[in-house]
């Protein structure tokens, strides 16, 4: 990063933290120990110095944020880490918040590649009658929250300059296409419906859209979200872990990694997957080897 970025995003910071502890200028320069003449040479647009390391410990210990932040090495504020409740129960016509957070992350990083691990399908693939079976015992309107929240992210990804790679197990797919587990009360028509629809979805949005199929047996991952180099979210269960920081993000990007490394099917065989699935369920024969697929 050039010198004068630095300055520049450090200032920018600076002012976020001052503004944040609503504080006079005046008063701040006498928590961090400088007069307010240097906190003012320090804010001018034509400084082009950053301060003296003391004075940089000074402003992270006193306000709880990092250095790293403060010099835009890190995308974390006062917190590297968040927990974002997603409530079972909302008000009426409205979103969750997490949805809209979700939402609005997705929106933020627009260029930037997103990671992504499903808790069971990729959201922007579901079908209406999937998410009312995902949500039918959250009562309303939280299936209607879900169906809005799937369609604005098929529409972001259907943008030119949306990128995409989602991993998750072969098995964890064999099971939905089966009715096996949480999807043994789907119907089987709308597993078809389902299937029919991801065929359908994947050959439309490749290659700004890659699906990765690991082997569960080998590999496991928790869902999460890594949205560009901003920030990554993990679902425990009506809750998401959200980690601003660099170095947190550049882990969970490495694990994400090297769940596409060792992907036993690569996106262009997962349609090949999946209409071998397919004919399972019309109870047609499919071979164990079709158009180069070993599963």
């Amino acid at each position: 990063m050039d010198r004068r970025d630095t300055v520049r995003i450090f200032r920018d910071r600076l002012e976020e933290v001052i503004e944040r502890s609503g504080l006079s200028r005046s008063a701040f320069a006498g928590r961090i120990g400088v007069d307010r003449s240097t906190l003012a040479q320090i804010l001018s647009p034509a400084n082009e110095r950053l301060p003296r390391a003391e004075t940089l410990s000074a402003i992270a210990t006193d306000q709880q944020v990092s250095a790293d932040w403060l010099l835009g090495l890190s995308q974390g504020g006062p917190l590297t880490a968040s927990v974002i409740n997603q409530p079972l129960e909302i008000e009426p016509g409205a979103h969750s918040p997490a949805d809209e957070r979700l939402t609005r992350w997705h929106a933020e990083v627009a260029g930037y590649k997103v990671r992504y691990v499903p808790t069971t399908l990729p959201d922007l693939l579901k079908t209406e009658a999937v998410i009312r079976y995902e949500y039918r015992n959250y009562g309303e309107p939280i299936p209607e929250s879900r169906l809005q929240a799937a369609m604005e992210r098929l529409a972001t990804q259907r943008r030119p300059e949306s990128d995409m790679e989602v991993c998750c197990s072969r098995q964890s797919l064999e099971s939905f296409a089966r009715g096996e587990g949480v999807w043994r009360e789907l119907d089987v028509e709308a597993r078809r419906e389902q299937i029919s629809t991801m065929i359908y979805l994947i050959d439309e949005l490749y290659p700004t859209f890659r699906w990765f199929l690991y082997d569960g047996v080998q590999r496991y991952s928790a869902p999460l979200t890594i949205f560009g180099p901003k920030r990554a979210a993990i679902y425990v269960g009506h809750m998401y872990f959200v980690f601003n920081s660099t170095e947190h993000i550049r882990v969970l990007t490495q694990h994400f990694d090297e769940l596409i490394r060792a992907a036993a099917v690569q996106p262009p065989e997962v349609t090949t997957l999946l209409r071998r699935l397919l004919e399972e369920l019309d109870g047609r024969p499919a071979a164990a080897d079709q158009e180069g697929l070993h599963v």
